[in-house]
Protein backbone atom coordinates (compact mmCIF):
# COMPACT_ATOMS: atom_id res chain seq x y z
CA UNK A 1 0.00 0.00 0.00
CA UNK A 2 1.56 3.36 -0.92
CA UNK A 3 2.22 6.06 1.68
CA UNK A 4 0.03 9.06 2.37
CA UNK A 5 3.19 10.85 0.38
CA UNK A 6 3.04 8.80 -3.10
CA UNK A 7 -0.43 9.22 -3.24
CA UNK A 8 -0.01 12.60 -3.37
CA UNK A 9 3.29 12.42 -6.21
CA UNK A 10 0.55 11.27 -8.73
CA UNK A 11 -0.44 15.15 -8.75
CA UNK A 12 3.04 16.60 -9.42
CA UNK A 13 3.78 18.35 -12.83
CA UNK A 14 2.25 21.72 -13.88
CA UNK A 15 -2.10 22.09 -13.98
CA UNK A 16 -3.68 24.47 -16.68
CA UNK A 17 -7.34 25.19 -16.53
CA UNK A 18 -9.60 27.42 -14.82
CA UNK A 19 -11.68 28.04 -11.62
CA UNK A 20 -15.27 28.32 -12.66
CA UNK A 21 -18.06 30.37 -9.96
CA UNK A 22 -20.72 28.77 -9.69
CA UNK A 23 -23.92 29.43 -8.06
CA UNK A 24 -25.99 26.89 -5.75
CA UNK A 25 -27.69 26.26 -8.32
CA UNK A 26 -25.28 25.66 -10.81
CA UNK A 27 -25.63 28.80 -12.45
CA UNK A 28 -22.20 30.04 -13.69
CA UNK A 29 -20.93 33.29 -12.07
CA UNK A 30 -17.11 33.41 -13.37
CA UNK A 31 -14.40 31.77 -14.85
CA UNK A 32 -10.27 32.56 -14.02
CA UNK A 33 -7.79 31.08 -15.73
CA UNK A 34 -5.22 29.55 -13.75
CA UNK A 35 -1.71 27.80 -13.27
CA UNK A 36 -1.36 25.62 -10.98
CA UNK A 37 2.69 23.60 -9.96
CA UNK A 38 3.47 20.88 -7.70
CA UNK A 39 6.89 20.06 -7.53
CA UNK A 40 9.14 18.97 -4.86
CA UNK A 41 11.72 20.55 -3.75
CA UNK A 42 15.59 19.62 -4.38
CA UNK A 43 17.48 18.28 -1.39
CA UNK A 44 14.51 18.91 1.16
CA UNK A 45 11.53 16.31 1.97
CA UNK A 46 9.52 19.43 1.24
CA UNK A 47 7.18 19.88 -1.83
CA UNK A 48 5.77 23.18 -3.27
CA UNK A 49 2.60 24.66 -4.33
CA UNK A 50 2.32 27.71 -6.23
CA UNK A 51 -0.93 28.56 -8.12
CA UNK A 52 -1.16 31.40 -10.32
CA UNK A 53 -4.76 32.93 -11.27
CA UNK A 54 -5.53 35.67 -14.18
CA UNK A 55 -6.21 38.96 -11.84
CA UNK A 56 -4.96 37.93 -8.74
CA UNK A 57 -1.66 37.30 -6.54
CA UNK A 58 0.04 34.00 -6.34
CA UNK A 59 -0.10 31.34 -4.13
CA UNK A 60 3.11 29.64 -2.75
CA UNK A 61 2.72 27.09 -0.22
CA UNK A 62 5.62 24.72 1.09
CA UNK A 63 4.61 21.71 2.77
CA UNK A 64 6.30 18.37 4.36
CA UNK A 65 2.97 16.65 5.81
CA UNK A 66 -0.13 16.64 5.47
CA UNK A 67 -3.31 17.71 7.76
CA UNK A 68 -5.42 15.55 9.21
CA UNK A 69 -8.20 16.60 7.28
CA UNK A 70 -6.50 15.64 3.80
CA UNK A 71 -6.53 11.75 2.15
CA UNK A 72 -5.46 10.59 -0.84
CA UNK A 73 -6.02 7.46 -3.06
CA UNK A 74 -3.32 5.65 -4.46
CA UNK A 75 -4.08 7.24 -7.98
CA UNK A 76 -3.65 10.88 -6.59
CA UNK A 77 -7.20 11.63 -6.27
CA UNK A 78 -8.21 13.27 -2.69
CA UNK A 79 -10.01 15.28 -0.56
CA UNK A 80 -10.10 18.05 1.98
CA UNK A 81 -12.22 19.89 4.07
CA UNK A 82 -14.05 20.01 7.52
CA UNK A 83 -13.49 17.23 9.96
CA UNK A 84 -16.59 18.25 11.98
CA UNK A 85 -20.29 19.22 10.26
CA UNK A 86 -21.53 21.89 13.04
CA UNK A 87 -24.25 24.41 12.49
CA UNK A 88 -22.93 27.40 14.03
CA UNK A 89 -19.71 26.95 11.95
CA UNK A 90 -18.46 27.28 8.26
CA UNK A 91 -18.35 23.72 6.69
CA UNK A 92 -17.36 21.91 2.79
CA UNK A 93 -14.71 20.41 0.88
CA UNK A 94 -12.78 20.00 -2.08
CA UNK A 95 -12.73 16.92 -4.30
CA UNK A 96 -9.98 16.51 -6.85
CA UNK A 97 -10.53 13.38 -9.35
CA UNK A 98 -7.87 12.23 -11.61
CA UNK A 99 -7.39 10.12 -14.58
CA UNK A 100 -4.61 10.38 -17.16
CA UNK A 101 -3.39 14.05 -18.00
CA UNK A 102 -7.04 15.65 -16.47
CA UNK A 103 -8.03 16.36 -12.94
CA UNK A 104 -11.58 17.59 -12.14
CA UNK A 105 -11.62 19.20 -8.69
CA UNK A 106 -14.77 20.88 -7.02
CA UNK A 107 -15.40 22.95 -4.11
CA UNK A 108 -18.49 23.00 -1.77
CA UNK A 109 -18.94 25.44 0.84
CA UNK A 110 -22.10 26.13 3.61
CA UNK A 111 -22.36 29.00 5.17
CA UNK A 112 -23.02 29.47 9.21
CA UNK A 113 -26.78 28.61 8.57
CA UNK A 114 -25.98 25.15 6.87
CA UNK A 115 -26.82 26.53 3.53
CA UNK A 116 -24.92 25.75 0.24
CA UNK A 117 -23.09 29.11 -0.64
CA UNK A 118 -21.00 28.61 -3.37
CA UNK A 119 -19.25 25.89 -5.37
CA UNK A 120 -16.23 25.67 -7.80
CA UNK A 121 -15.14 23.79 -10.57
CA UNK A 122 -11.56 23.54 -11.61
CA UNK A 123 -10.76 21.74 -14.92
CA UNK A 124 -7.34 21.03 -15.76
CA UNK A 125 -4.76 19.66 -18.11
CA UNK A 126 -1.43 18.70 -17.65
CA UNK A 127 0.60 21.37 -19.69
CA UNK A 128 1.53 20.26 -23.49
CA UNK A 129 -1.72 18.22 -23.32
CA UNK A 130 -4.82 18.88 -24.77
CA UNK A 131 -7.77 19.85 -22.98
CA UNK A 132 -10.13 17.25 -24.07
CA UNK A 133 -12.79 18.70 -21.82
CA UNK A 134 -16.19 16.88 -21.39
CA UNK A 135 -19.70 18.30 -22.48
CA UNK A 136 -21.69 18.96 -19.94
CA UNK A 137 -23.65 16.19 -17.85
CA UNK A 138 -26.89 15.28 -18.70
CA UNK A 139 -29.57 12.48 -17.32
CA UNK A 140 -29.53 10.77 -20.28
CA UNK A 141 -25.76 9.89 -20.31
CA UNK A 142 -26.35 8.13 -17.21
CA UNK A 143 -28.74 5.86 -17.78
CA UNK A 144 -28.54 2.49 -17.15
CA UNK A 145 -27.18 0.10 -15.51
CA UNK A 146 -23.12 0.55 -14.17
CA UNK A 147 -20.87 -1.78 -11.96
CA UNK A 148 -17.95 -0.93 -10.35
CA UNK A 149 -15.39 -0.93 -7.61
CA UNK A 150 -15.25 1.04 -4.37
CA UNK A 151 -12.47 2.06 -2.04
CA UNK A 152 -13.03 3.17 1.53
CA UNK A 153 -10.17 5.00 3.18
CA UNK A 154 -10.55 6.28 6.62
CA UNK A 155 -8.83 9.25 8.69
CA UNK A 156 -7.04 6.77 11.12
CA UNK A 157 -5.29 5.36 8.26
CA UNK A 158 -6.48 2.64 9.08
CA UNK A 159 -6.37 -0.56 6.41
CA UNK A 160 -8.80 0.51 3.43
CA UNK A 161 -12.25 -1.37 2.88
CA UNK A 162 -12.61 -2.69 -0.94
CA UNK A 163 -16.11 -3.53 -2.31
CA UNK A 164 -18.59 -4.02 -5.47
CA UNK A 165 -21.10 -1.48 -6.41
CA UNK A 166 -23.38 -1.13 -8.58
CA UNK A 167 -25.81 1.29 -9.39
CA UNK A 168 -28.86 1.19 -11.89
CA UNK A 169 -30.84 4.71 -12.97
CA UNK A 170 -34.12 4.66 -14.73
CA UNK A 171 -36.21 7.92 -16.32
CA UNK A 172 -39.86 7.68 -15.48
CA UNK A 173 -41.83 10.01 -17.83
CA UNK A 174 -45.10 11.23 -16.04
CA UNK A 175 -48.40 12.42 -17.70
CA UNK A 176 -48.05 15.72 -16.61
CA UNK A 177 -44.80 16.04 -18.45
CA UNK A 178 -42.76 16.09 -15.64
CA UNK A 179 -39.49 13.00 -15.32
CA UNK A 180 -38.73 11.01 -12.37
CA UNK A 181 -35.21 9.23 -11.72
CA UNK A 182 -35.17 6.03 -10.34
CA UNK A 183 -31.74 4.94 -8.22
CA UNK A 184 -30.87 1.45 -7.34
CA UNK A 185 -27.68 1.49 -5.66
CA UNK A 186 -25.88 -1.52 -4.36
CA UNK A 187 -22.88 -0.69 -2.02
CA UNK A 188 -21.25 -3.86 -0.56
CA UNK A 189 -24.24 -5.37 0.84
CA UNK A 190 -26.33 -2.76 1.26
CA UNK A 191 -29.20 -2.15 -1.46
CA UNK A 192 -30.65 1.39 -1.43
CA UNK A 193 -33.80 2.48 -4.03
CA UNK A 194 -34.01 6.11 -4.02
CA UNK A 195 -35.66 8.54 -6.75
CA UNK A 196 -35.52 12.10 -7.90
CA UNK A 197 -37.62 15.27 -9.25
CA UNK A 198 -35.91 16.13 -12.50
CA UNK A 199 -35.67 20.15 -13.32
CA UNK A 200 -33.47 20.75 -16.61
CA UNK A 201 -29.54 20.05 -15.04
CA UNK A 202 -30.75 19.55 -11.55
CA UNK A 203 -32.27 16.47 -9.58
CA UNK A 204 -33.75 16.55 -5.91
CA UNK A 205 -33.99 13.27 -4.11
CA UNK A 206 -36.92 14.44 -1.81
CA UNK A 207 -38.57 11.44 -1.04
CA UNK A 208 -37.03 11.72 2.91
CA UNK A 209 -38.30 15.82 3.53
CA UNK A 210 -35.76 15.64 6.19
CA UNK A 211 -33.03 15.27 4.24
CA UNK A 212 -33.39 16.34 0.23
CA UNK A 213 -29.91 15.59 -1.30
CA UNK A 214 -29.30 17.99 -4.47
CA UNK A 215 -27.66 16.98 -7.67
CA UNK A 216 -26.42 19.57 -10.35
CA UNK A 217 -25.18 18.20 -13.86
CA UNK A 218 -22.08 20.14 -14.62
CA UNK A 219 -20.30 21.41 -17.33
CA UNK A 220 -17.05 18.38 -18.19
CA UNK A 221 -19.25 15.52 -17.00
CA UNK A 222 -19.36 16.80 -13.48
CA UNK A 223 -22.04 16.41 -11.15
CA UNK A 224 -22.06 17.36 -7.58
CA UNK A 225 -23.98 16.56 -4.69
CA UNK A 226 -25.16 18.05 -1.10
CA UNK A 227 -27.85 17.84 1.29
CA UNK A 228 -29.73 20.67 1.34
CA UNK A 229 -30.30 20.97 5.01
CA UNK A 230 -27.70 18.77 6.54
CA UNK A 231 -28.12 18.87 10.63
CA UNK A 232 -26.43 17.28 13.39
CA UNK A 233 -28.17 13.72 14.34
CA UNK A 234 -28.43 12.87 10.61
CA UNK A 235 -25.57 11.16 9.02
CA UNK A 236 -24.66 13.20 5.92
CA UNK A 237 -22.49 13.29 3.09
CA UNK A 238 -20.81 15.12 0.25
CA UNK A 239 -20.31 13.55 -3.19
CA UNK A 240 -18.84 14.57 -6.11
CA UNK A 241 -18.52 12.48 -10.02
CA UNK A 242 -16.71 12.98 -13.12
CA UNK A 243 -18.29 11.16 -16.22
CA UNK A 244 -14.91 10.66 -18.08
CA UNK A 245 -15.76 8.64 -20.91
CA UNK A 246 -19.63 7.79 -22.02
CA UNK A 247 -18.64 4.24 -20.17
CA UNK A 248 -16.55 5.01 -17.34
CA UNK A 249 -17.56 7.36 -14.45
CA UNK A 250 -15.28 8.16 -10.99
CA UNK A 251 -17.17 9.77 -7.47
CA UNK A 252 -15.81 10.49 -4.19
CA UNK A 253 -17.73 10.52 -1.40
CA UNK A 254 -16.73 12.26 2.24
CA UNK A 255 -19.07 10.78 4.79
CA UNK A 256 -19.87 12.14 8.10
CA UNK A 257 -21.73 10.49 11.47
CA UNK A 258 -24.49 11.43 13.01
CA UNK A 259 -22.32 13.51 15.23
CA UNK A 260 -20.80 15.34 12.39
CA UNK A 261 -17.70 13.68 12.31
CA UNK A 262 -15.95 12.79 9.02
CA UNK A 263 -15.31 9.39 8.98
CA UNK A 264 -14.20 8.23 5.79
CA UNK A 265 -13.97 8.83 2.27
CA UNK A 266 -14.98 6.51 -0.61
CA UNK A 267 -13.66 6.17 -4.96
CA UNK A 268 -15.94 4.56 -6.89
CA UNK A 269 -15.20 3.80 -9.87
CA UNK A 270 -17.75 2.44 -12.29
CA UNK A 271 -18.25 1.22 -16.18
CA UNK A 272 -21.59 1.22 -18.11
CA UNK A 273 -22.71 -2.83 -19.06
Amino acid sequence: MKSQWECFSENLGVWIGSFTKLSPQGEELGDTPSRLTLEKLENSENARLTLQREGLQDLVLDFSSFSKSVLFFENGAFSQGSMQFSPISDFGAEFSLICDNRRLRIVQLFDRQSQLSSITLIREYQEGMGKNYRPSLTVESLLGKWEGEAVTIYPDLRNPDKFSSQIELNLESKADGSDRLHQTLIFGQRKINSSASVNGSKLLFDQNPDNPIQVLLLPDGASCTSPLKPKIGQSIFLEIGWLIKPDLRQRMIRSFDEKGEWVSLTLVTERKI
